[in-house]
Protein backbone atom coordinates (compact mmCIF):
# COMPACT_ATOMS: atom_id res chain seq x y z
CA UNK A 1 0.00 0.00 0.00
CA UNK A 2 1.38 3.40 -1.01
CA UNK A 3 -0.66 5.71 1.07
CA UNK A 4 -3.79 5.72 3.52
CA UNK A 5 -5.86 8.62 3.62
CA UNK A 6 -8.81 7.43 6.22
CA UNK A 7 -10.01 9.40 8.53
CA UNK A 8 -13.25 8.21 11.32
CA UNK A 9 -14.66 10.64 13.72
CA UNK A 10 -17.69 10.95 16.17
CA UNK A 11 -18.83 13.78 17.29
CA UNK A 12 -21.72 16.26 17.67
CA UNK A 13 -22.92 18.95 14.86
CA UNK A 14 -21.89 22.56 15.66
CA UNK A 15 -24.50 23.75 13.48
CA UNK A 16 -27.47 23.07 11.07
CA UNK A 17 -25.96 21.85 7.81
CA UNK A 18 -25.14 24.33 5.15
CA UNK A 19 -26.80 22.81 2.01
CA UNK A 20 -26.39 23.88 -1.56
CA UNK A 21 -27.92 22.82 -4.58
CA UNK A 22 -25.28 22.53 -7.63
CA UNK A 23 -25.93 20.84 -11.12
CA UNK A 24 -24.63 17.60 -10.30
CA UNK A 25 -26.49 17.57 -6.96
CA UNK A 26 -25.88 18.66 -3.42
CA UNK A 27 -23.38 19.64 -0.91
CA UNK A 28 -23.70 19.96 2.15
CA UNK A 29 -21.46 21.87 5.28
CA UNK A 30 -21.55 20.99 8.89
CA UNK A 31 -18.56 21.46 11.81
CA UNK A 32 -18.13 18.35 13.64
CA UNK A 33 -17.31 18.99 17.60
CA UNK A 34 -15.12 16.05 18.75
CA UNK A 35 -14.14 16.08 22.55
CA UNK A 36 -10.80 14.63 24.42
CA UNK A 37 -10.04 14.92 27.96
CA UNK A 38 -6.58 13.88 30.09
CA UNK A 39 -5.34 15.47 33.64
CA UNK A 40 -2.51 18.09 34.07
CA UNK A 41 0.70 17.87 36.43
CA UNK A 42 -1.93 18.84 39.21
CA UNK A 43 -4.23 16.12 38.92
CA UNK A 44 -6.91 18.31 37.32
CA UNK A 45 -8.59 17.05 34.24
CA UNK A 46 -8.75 19.08 31.45
CA UNK A 47 -10.88 19.05 28.25
CA UNK A 48 -10.13 19.94 24.47
CA UNK A 49 -12.93 20.09 21.87
CA UNK A 50 -11.53 19.55 18.28
CA UNK A 51 -13.50 21.19 15.52
CA UNK A 52 -13.79 19.70 11.63
CA UNK A 53 -14.99 21.21 8.67
CA UNK A 54 -17.30 18.01 7.24
CA UNK A 55 -18.25 18.29 3.38
CA UNK A 56 -20.75 16.27 1.92
CA UNK A 57 -21.49 15.39 -1.61
CA UNK A 58 -24.98 14.30 -3.66
CA UNK A 59 -26.62 11.32 -1.79
CA UNK A 60 -24.89 11.75 0.95
CA UNK A 61 -25.80 15.57 1.32
CA UNK A 62 -29.75 14.68 1.14
CA UNK A 63 -29.74 12.49 3.97
CA UNK A 64 -27.51 14.86 6.12
CA UNK A 65 -30.21 17.16 5.06
CA UNK A 66 -33.34 15.72 6.42
CA UNK A 67 -32.04 13.89 9.20
CA UNK A 68 -29.07 15.99 10.93
CA UNK A 69 -29.59 19.42 13.06
CA UNK A 70 -26.85 21.41 15.22
CA UNK A 71 -26.41 18.87 18.12
CA UNK A 72 -26.46 15.56 16.46
CA UNK A 73 -24.24 12.91 17.01
CA UNK A 74 -22.92 11.38 14.13
CA UNK A 75 -20.06 8.55 13.46
CA UNK A 76 -18.65 10.28 9.96
CA UNK A 77 -15.82 8.33 7.73
CA UNK A 78 -13.89 9.81 5.01
CA UNK A 79 -10.97 11.48 4.05
CA UNK A 80 -9.02 14.75 4.78
CA UNK A 81 -8.88 17.33 1.45
CA UNK A 82 -6.90 20.37 1.53
CA UNK A 83 -7.67 23.20 -0.76
CA UNK A 84 -6.65 26.97 -1.13
CA UNK A 85 -8.31 30.19 -3.00
CA UNK A 86 -7.82 33.76 -2.99
CA UNK A 87 -10.27 36.14 -0.73
CA UNK A 88 -11.11 39.53 -2.14
CA UNK A 89 -8.52 41.24 -0.61
CA UNK A 90 -6.02 39.02 -2.81
CA UNK A 91 -5.00 37.25 0.62
CA UNK A 92 -4.38 33.40 -0.02
CA UNK A 93 -6.40 31.69 2.31
CA UNK A 94 -6.43 27.91 3.01
CA UNK A 95 -8.27 24.88 4.61
CA UNK A 96 -8.27 21.22 5.51
CA UNK A 97 -11.83 19.55 5.35
CA UNK A 98 -13.03 16.29 5.52
CA UNK A 99 -14.81 14.70 2.81
CA UNK A 100 -17.36 12.51 4.16
CA UNK A 101 -17.65 9.21 2.12
CA UNK A 102 -20.48 7.53 4.92
CA UNK A 103 -22.18 8.63 8.25
CA UNK A 104 -24.02 6.68 10.89
CA UNK A 105 -26.71 8.42 12.85
CA UNK A 106 -25.36 8.05 16.76
CA UNK A 107 -28.58 10.00 18.35
CA UNK A 108 -31.37 7.77 20.32
CA UNK A 109 -34.66 7.80 18.51
CA UNK A 110 -37.34 9.74 20.44
CA UNK A 111 -39.93 7.01 21.88
CA UNK A 112 -43.29 7.45 20.85
CA UNK A 113 -46.13 7.56 23.33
Amino acid sequence: MKSLNKIQLIGHLGIDPEVKSLENGKIARFTLATDDSYRDKQGNKVEQTDWHNIVAWRGLAEIIEKYTKKGSKIYVEGKSKSRSWEDKEGQKRYTTEVIAESFILLDKKESED
